[in-house]
């Protein structure tokens, strides 16, 4: 009986929201990840959060914490908690397809973002009338990326920031190329990033890694394979890569202990010539997208390349970008947080 109670006040609930958004006039439509233009409300006052991927620090750095009333858990990424103390006491709903849709809709959010690899759960809280803004997260390309800021600062009506934070990428991509534009295409490093769990997960071409490794100015060696996903070590082998870059989540098995241990690898010249790293984390994982991991790039772009990029302050660069797109000022030894032993920690 209590089953069917909650199931009949959710209808009862979608039915009035998809009503009222219906006969709603709509002034602001800013098209999502997928494409889809969204009706945006003209106030928002409440925001969810159902996703992680770094929605929680996109939005964050936009609209500060003051409107996010439920968003995922996020005690993984210190600094970010640092920069926004309050958002430790603000609840989940839950992520992707399984959020309590019961209890979101009893704490009536405004909008609220969501990933793209829940689109069913999407679907059902855009039918209960809740504007849902599906963010591309993982799935990202450095131009969808910059996308996204430009709408997310339209739907938060914060134009000049997201302008601001698009100016700065661009700027710093071009001062990239600009520094290695005189290295032979012979001279690039080859390099082999996994994001992956459990297995040697290579980025294939069109992926965030592939372009992680190229904005920075180097070769993914797994650039010619038709998938994303595990690899064994006799084709590591045989691509040979110069550099492995792997992903500091907590969930990679294959980290470079276990690289470093691999009898299997040990004739990897990113092996033999100690060039394995872990890639360092801010607010988020600065190999993954997010607004703040264009200095990801620019970090693997010192690594790569030292003498063409030694008169970037890596570290004068991060302390600009979290006061300027943060209001935070970050102090030398939260800086050398973000680095592992294994994190090479560049200046």
């Amino acid at each position: 009986m209590m089953y069917k109670n909650v199931l009949f006040s959710l209808i009862i609930v979608a039915l009035l929201g998809s009503s009222s958004l219906a006969n709603q006039a709509c002034d602001k439509k800013v098209p999502d990840f997928t494409g889809k233009e969204i009706c945006i409300p003209p106030k928002i006052d409440k925001i969810i959060i159902t996703c992680y991927g770094g929605g929680s620090q996109e939005i964050a750095l936009f609209m500060g914490a003051d409107k996010i009333i439920a968003h995922p858990d996020t005690k993984a990424f210190e600094e970010f908690l640092k920069i926004y103390p309050d958002l430790k006491n603000v609840p989940s709903v839950g992520t992707f397809n399984d959020v309590n849709l019961e209890t979101l809709l009893k704490l009536q959010p405004t909008i609220v973002f969501a990933g793209i690899t829940s689109s069913m759960m999407n679907e059902r809280i855009h039918s209960a009338g809740i504007p849902v803004y599906t963010l591309g997260i993982g799935k990202h390309s450095l131009k969808s990326l910059l996308e996204e800021f430009d709408h997310v600062g339209a739907i938060l009506n914060k134009k000049q920031k997201a302008d601001a934070i698009i100016n700065y990428w661009n700027t710093t991509l071009a001062l990239i190329d600009k520094h290695l534009a005189k290295i032979e295409p012979s001279k690039r490093k080859k390099v082999f990033y996994t994001s992956a769990a459990g297995k040697m997960g290579a980025e294939s071409p069109k992926s965030w890694g592939d372009e992680f490794i190229e904005s920075a100015g180097g070769i993914n060696v797994a650039a010619k394979i038709p998938f994303q996903g595990g690899v064994n070590s006799e084709v590591l082998n045989v691509w040979n890569p110069d550099v492995i870059i792997t992903t500091t989540n907590g969930k990679n098995n294959l980290n470079v202990e276990g690289i470093q241990k691999d009898p299997a690898l040990s004739q990897l010249k990113a092996v033999k010539e100690k060039q394995l790293y872990q890639a360092p984390i801010g607010t988020f994982w600065w190999d993954r997208p997010s607004p703040e991991s264009i200095l990801g790039i620019l970090w693997l772009s010192k690594i790569l390349y030292p003498e063409a990029m030694k008169d970037i302050n890596l570290k004068r660069e991060t302390k600009d970008f979290y006061k300027k797109f943060y209001g935070y000022t970050l102090t030398d030894k939260e800086y050398e947080g973000f680095f592992t032993n294994h994190t090479k920690d560049i200046k």
